[in-house]
């Protein structure tokens, strides 16, 4: 297994069912091993980690990268979505402290929380109390 990462700022402010998300490909599962989440500012804020069963519209890229530089990642990681994405309830939930630095790193055991192969497929970071708030993150996922 190969590990993949992706990560960034976000530029749009998430909300209850938006943010940052990471989808897989058509013809792949993938499963996510590890996701971080850090406040650029001093407000506080929650973020909750949701799995998505359609991936809404996503917007703004990330450059995905391989352990191998010359294998292409299996994902497609956004800086949010200009369209709703279908989601579950909270997968993992934190409250971030008022600091900038201030975080939380989610990760999973095993071979890590499983989306299936599709392009409809993946997990979002939202702000489930609909406190918006800008914040760095990354996603690390095998396939």
């Amino acid at each position: 297994m190969r590990a993949y990462g992706g990560g960034r700022g976000v530029t749009d402010l998430p909300t209850t069912v938006r943010g940052p998300s990471v989808f897989g490909i058509a013809a792949r599962s993938i499963y996510l091993l590890e996701v971080g989440v850090f406040n650029t500012t001093t407000s506080a804020f929650a973020a909750a980690l949701v799995r998505a069963t359609a991936a809404g519209t996503p917007s703004g890229s990330v450059t995905e990268t391989s352990e191998d530089s010359d294998v292409t990642p299996v994902a497609v990681v956004s800086l949010g979505n200009s369209g709703t994405p279908t989601v579950g309830g909270s997968i993992v939930q934190a409250s971030i402290g008022a600091a900038i630095g201030a975080g939380v790193i989610w990760t999973f055991g095993g071979k890590g929380l499983r989306a299936p192969a599709g392009t409809a497929n993946g997990f979002v970071i939202t702000c489930p109390t609909g406190t918006a708030q800008f914040f760095d993150f990354y996603f690390v996922w095998e396939e």
